[in-house]
């Protein structure tokens, strides 16, 4: 059992029968009052994120999710499809609101790890850190400046990120998928 205490980012627990997630918590306490977490949660099902204020004496289950692979398709009128990775057959689908900013880095063939519960996949996560190939990028200029420059670039997923000017087409370079930001060339 969790209390309001325990909720922090990234901890994943039942609330109103659905599985959700943390992605914002701070105490707040007032004079004469009891302490309360405002929250912003996101539900693991449908990917809606809510604000949501928990008082002392609110309890939870934690969310019992276990993680298996499964493999990115195909992306077709806002549906994403996955497989599971030796059985083609067994197709399912996340709609974009689901899958939120993360679609921007998913290329065909990709092995993520899916999250399932109570024996259903309802989302998946990338990792932190994939590589890219830059599939466009205007040429950098060197010039007077007292920063390095940066300029933009639209990657093989079709994602486009700020990179630094020495990055050219056809370049390796790594994404930190949590922040969308250019890493490292790999």
């Amino acid at each position: 059992m969790l209390t309001h205490t325990d909720l922090h980012p990234g901890i994943q627990f039942i609330y109103e029968g659905q599985p959700w997630e943390v992605l914002e918590a701070n105490m707040m306490k007032t004079a004469q009052r009891r302490p309360v977490i405002q929250s912003k949660i996101k539900n693991l099902i449908d990917g809606r994120v809510q604000e949501k204020n928990f008082q002392q004496g609110d309890v939870f289950d934690e969310a019992d999710l276990e993680k298996r692979e499964i493999k990115y398709l195909y992306t077709t009128k806002g549906q994403f499809f996955f497989c599971e990775p030796k059985d083609p057959a067994k197709r399912f689908s996340f709609t974009e609101a689901q899958i939120g900013t993360q679609a921007k880095f998913l290329r065909p063939n990709e092995i993520v790890t899916g999250i399932v519960f109570e024996e259903k996949i309802i989302t998946f996560k990338l990792p932190i850190k994939v590589q890219l190939k830059v599939k466009e990028t205007a040429p950098g200029l060197k010039g007077d400046r007292a920063q390095a420059g940066t300029k933009e670039a639209t990657l093989e997923s079709g994602a486009v990120i700020q990179v630094p000017l020495f990055i050219e087409e056809g370049d390796v370079i790594e994404v930190n998928t949590e922040v969308g930001q250019y890493v490292k060339r790999a």
